[in-house]
């Protein structure tokens, strides 16, 4: 039964979105799983931080310079509350077909 539902969603929500017909379904579950882990780091942050977060990536322009010295002090800190290095080796970990060693995602133990 859910098989089918699926299905049906996968086939309306391909008709929908331009290319994505032309992925293998591997690659979009893939995409999908990495999507969701970027919305579980992303919900670390509390409304009002993502609010912030949002605003001072967009003052930046992609370049750290446009902000001011207070500013991306601030913007390092709400990156490092959502842990990126984490982030990174759960993605890696879900797409390969080998584990990671833990110290890669927790990195190297202290003492």
């Amino acid at each position: 039964m859910f098989r089918g539902i699926t299905h049906k969603a996968i086939a309306s929500g391909a008709s929908r979105v331009p290319g994505l017909r032309r992925l293998p379904i591997y690659k979009v579950i893939a995409i999908g799983e990495v999507a969701l882990l970027a919305r579980s780091h992303i919900a670390r942050l509390t409304p009002a931080e993502r609010t912030r977060f949002v605003a001072l990536m967009r003052d930046a322009h992609g370049r750290p310079r446009n902000l001011s010295e207070a500013d991306r002090e601030e913007l390092q800190g709400l990156v490092a509350k959502t842990e990126p290095r984490l982030f990174a080796g759960h993605a890696i970990n879900r797409l390969s077909p080998v584990p990671l060693p833990r110290r890669l995602l927790f990195g190297a133990r202290r003492g």
